[in-house]
């Protein structure tokens, strides 16, 4: 299962928050973005609780985080 987390962070810690998110077990990608929200982290799980136990449980707790969206991506075959 994989996941986009929209993160908006608290205002000038940004980049904190994106190098942190990086280093949560189960987040691959992170990166700085523009727009309403300033950070978007990809999540990978082997299911839908697996990456809500990331989101809740890890990236929830990093400093600088005011709020997030989770998308999860359902792959079409």
């Amino acid at each position: 299962m994989k996941a986009y987390i929209l993160i908006e962070a608290t205002i000038g810690r940004a980049r904190e928050v994106s190098r942190a998110v990086k280093s949560v077990p189960g987040v691959r990608e992170s990166y700085l973005i523009m727009g309403p929200y300033d950070v978007v982290a990809i999540v990978e799980g082997l299911d839908a609780s697996a990456v809500g136990n990331t989101v809740t449980g890890a990236i929830h707790k990093v400093p600088g985080i005011s709020r997030t969206v989770t998308c999860l991506a359902v792959g079409i075959q």
